[in-house]
C-alpha cells in the first residue's frame, strides 16, 4: 500500500507542516504529525479524509473507530470527537489530507446521476468505508495540482468534480446525497449545529434551535443524538472545552478568564467539567500540554 501512496505522500509533505493546513486548493488541507499519547480532542467538519500513511482512532457514540490508509473517512455534519493518530509501522509520521464537502456542488453532481429513492435518515454522522485504486488515482490528480499553482483555478474544480463523483458511485452515496439536501434530517440538524456553533458561548436555547432546524423538540433530540452522540447540551459544552483549551494554550490568560469568555457562568463548574473531559485542571492540563510540544520540539 505504501508504494501505491507515496507519490501522494511525497506532495502532502512538499506542500504541509506539522498541524493541519489549508492548501492553494480551496477547501484541501494537509495534515502532518507524530504519534500521540492518548487521544485529544478534535472538531471533525463536514468532510472526507484520506490518510496516506500511518493511522488514527476517533471515538464517536463510545465506539472506537480506527482508519488507516485502506479506508477513506466521511463526517457529514461538524463534529466535535476524540482522536489520536498513529506513525506508520516503521514510525514514519501520520500523513494525511482532508477535502472539506460543499453540499451545493454534490447537489449539483448528483442531479447528473441516477436518482436513488431514499427516505431514511443516516444512522450516524460518520461513516468508514474501504478505499480504491480509482478514488486514489482521483484523489492523485487533485493533489499534483499543487505542484503547478497557476493550474489550480481552471483544473481544480474539475478534479475536485470528478473525486465527488467517485465517492458518490461508492457505498456512501446515499449519505452523501442526505448532505445535499438541505430540507431533510440531516441537514437540518446540520443548520442545528451550525446555530450553536455561533451561539457556543451563550445560554442554549432550546425553542431556538428548534426553529431554526424546522423541528419538533423530540424530533431534533432524536436526530441530533443519533447523528452527532450528543445532545444539543452537551455538543455546546464539548465546543466550548475545545474552544477553552485552546484559548489556554494560545496565551497567558487564566482559567476563569477563559470560563467566562467560552460562556460559562461559574468557574468552578468549568473547572470540574474540564477537569472531566482532559483528565486535569486547566493550569495542569497546560503545564503537560507544553512540556510535550516541547518534547516533540526537541525530538
Amino acid at each position: 500500500m505504501t508504494g501505491q501512496l507515496q507519490p501522494h505522500i511525497d506532495i502532502a509533505l512538499r506542500h504541509g507542516r506539522e498541524g493541519s493546513h489549508p492548501t492553494a486548493i480551496p477547501r484541501l488541507e494537509i495534515g502532518v504529525g507524530q504519534a500521540t499519547e492518548g487521544t485529544s480532542p478534535c472538531l471533525y467538519r463536514s468532510m472526507i479524509c484520506f490518510i496516506l500513511q500511518g493511522a488514527k482512532d476517533v471515538a464517536i457514540h463510545d465506539n472506537l473507530l480506527r482508519y488507516d490508509t485502506a479506508q477513506y473517512l466521511i463526517s457529514a455534519l461538524d463534529l466535535p470527537l476524540s482522536g489520536q493518530i498513529h506513525d506508520d509501522e516503521d514510525g514514519r509520521p501520520y500523513v494525511a489530507v482532508s477535502l472539506t464537502l460543499d453540499p451545493a456542488l454534490l447537489a449539483d453532481i448528483a442531479a447528473t446521476m441516477p436518482a436513488i429513492r431514499d427516505t431514511d435518515t443516516p444512522g450516524s454522522g460518520i461513516t468508514l468505508n474501504p478505499m480504491t485504486q480509482t478514488l486514489r488515482d482521483t484523489l492523485l490528480r487533485l493533489l499534483t495540482l499543487l505542484d503547478a499553482p497557476d493550474d489550480i483555478p481552471a483544473l481544480a474544480p474539475m478534479a475536485e468534480r470528478e473525486l465527488l463523483y467517485r465517492l458518490l458511485q461508492g457505498p456512501q452515496s446515499r449519505l452523501l446525497r442526505h448532505i445535499a439536501q438541505p430540507e431533510g434530517a440531516l441537514g437540518r440538524i446540520r443548520r442545528a449545529v451550525e446555530w450553536i456553533r455561533d451561539h457556543r458561548d451563550t445560554r442554549l436555547r432550546i425553542e431556538a434551535l428548534c426553529d431554526t432546524a424546522g423541528m419538533s423538540r423530540a424530533s431534533l433530540h432524536r436526530h441530533f443524538v443519533a447523528l452527532t452522540g450528543l445532545s444539543p447540551i452537551q455538543y455546546q459544552k464539548q465546543l466550548r472545552l475545545q474552544e477553552a483549551r485552546q484559548l489556554l494554550l494560545a496565551g497567558d490568560r487564566s482559567a476563569s478568564d477563559v470560563a467566562f469568555a467560552v460562556g460559562y457562568e461559574s468557574a468552578s463548574q468549568f473547572s470540574r467539567e474540564y477537569l472531566r473531559q482532559f483528565g486535569a485542571p486547566p493550569m495542569r492540563d497546560m503545564r503537560q500540554l507544553r512540556h510535550s510540544i516541547g518534547n516533540l520540539a526537541i525530538n
